[in-house]
């Protein structure tokens, strides 16, 4: 690895994948140069705009590097286009619609720093709509259950808490950082292959980051450090193309991460939670979700050989074990928890 006292300017390149939001992506670079002193180099990419933000961006934030892409290619594509075009050791993956708490890039440097295991670190993120409670993307520091369906501190499905400094004191380990806003250590996402574009939006970081834990890194939270999030603002909740993108992408992981014989005894059950899951949305007629689930299988089942070809890349990066790896794993299913039993906080799982 590369040494960290190696005198590199700028020290952190930030990326910001873009597409549409003039007001937002004001908001969020105008609080970037405000709130840290630290030597940055920004980079913007945008994932063909069609409103005027490029041009608000030239003219009010000249020293703004931005990189224009003829065609949407989504979260993941517009990242590793950026961490491609950076020139520090570290780079900062943030969205274009937060702003930020006073010296949190500091403070997430000095964490990444403090150990040579840590390959990400993610700041505490709020809400940006109300203040006091954690933001739905990734609050204090994300989680994920055996069967791939992941969570987070702070946040259990629908239900999240308000931050009253509870896991400010807990272990800084998680088992992934929130695409919102995370530092990494560049070197390594390059070694571990980047984002997988296949992704194009929401998970492709949960997904990156179990590469990098079986690489034998650490995934950690810095709760000094803080940033608000416009959480929803891209695609809504309620998205269609959201609510597939979600379970396509979780299965995905859950078939490429684990090892062979792991995969094979969990698959069965991770399918009768999706049967489950459409179950209870045919009693609530969510028939868009019954949909995104139905159209996530499809795909899986039409994609054998992109799915053994992530399984093979992930095998040539294998040095932790599964036996160790489900040390951060949740044991048991979030789901089954939440909505049968009735756990609503994070505290209650652990």
């Amino acid at each position: 690895m590369v040494d960290d006292l190696n005198t590199h300017s700028p020290i952190v390149s930030v990326i910001i994948p873009h597409c549409n939001g003039e007001d937002i992506l004001r908001d969020c670079l105008s609080s970037l140069y405000q709130t840290s002193k630290m030597d940055i180099e920004v980079i913007l990419v945008d994932n063909a705009s069609t409103d005027n933000s490029i041009s608000m961006v030239k003219k009010k934030f000249p020293e703004v590097k931005v990189v224009s892409l003829p065609e949407n290619l989504g979260f993941a594509g517009g990242c590793n286009r950026g961490i491609k075009e950076s020139s520090a050791l570290y780079v900062l993956i943030l969205n274009n619609d937060t702003v930020h708490k006073m010296g949190w890039i500091e403070y997430l440097v000095e964490k990444i720093k403090s150990r040579s295991t840590i390959a990400v670190v993610q700041p505490k993120l709020l809400s940006y709509q109300d203040n006091d409670y954690f933001d739905y993307s990734g609050a204090a520091g994300g989680e994920i259950d055996i069967f791939g369906f992941p969570f987070a501190r702070g946040r259990i499905f629908k239900k999240i808490e308000k931050d009253n400094g509870q896991y400010d004191n807990v272990s800084d380990r998680i088992f992934w950082a929130s695409g919102t806003a995370f530092l990494a250590r560049k070197e390594l996402l390059i070694k571990a292959g980047l984002f997988d574009e296949s992704f194009f939006a929401h998970m492709e970081e949960i997904d990156l980051q179990w590469r990098l834990q079986l690489m034998e890194y650490e995934i950690v939270v810095e709760p000094k450090s803080v940033v608000w999030h416009r959480s929803g603002y891209t695609l809504g909740a309620e998205s269609p193309f959201k609510k597939y993108l979600n379970h396509r992408n979780s299965l995905f992981m859950f078939l490429t991460n684990y090892c062979f014989m792991l995969t094979i005894y969990l698959l069965p059950i991770r399918i009768f939670l999706d049967d489950i899951a459409i179950f209870f949305s045919l009693v609530h007629f969510d028939f868009g979700r019954i949909f995104a689930i139905l159209k996530a299988h499809f795909w899986i089942i039409t994609h054998p050989k992109t799915i053994l070809k992530k399984r093979k890349k992930v095998k040539s990066l294998r040095i932790e074990k599964d036996q160790q790896m489900l040390r951060y794993i949740y044991p048991g299913s979030i789901a089954l928890n939440y909505f049968l039993f009735g756990k609503r906080k994070y505290s209650e799982f652990m």
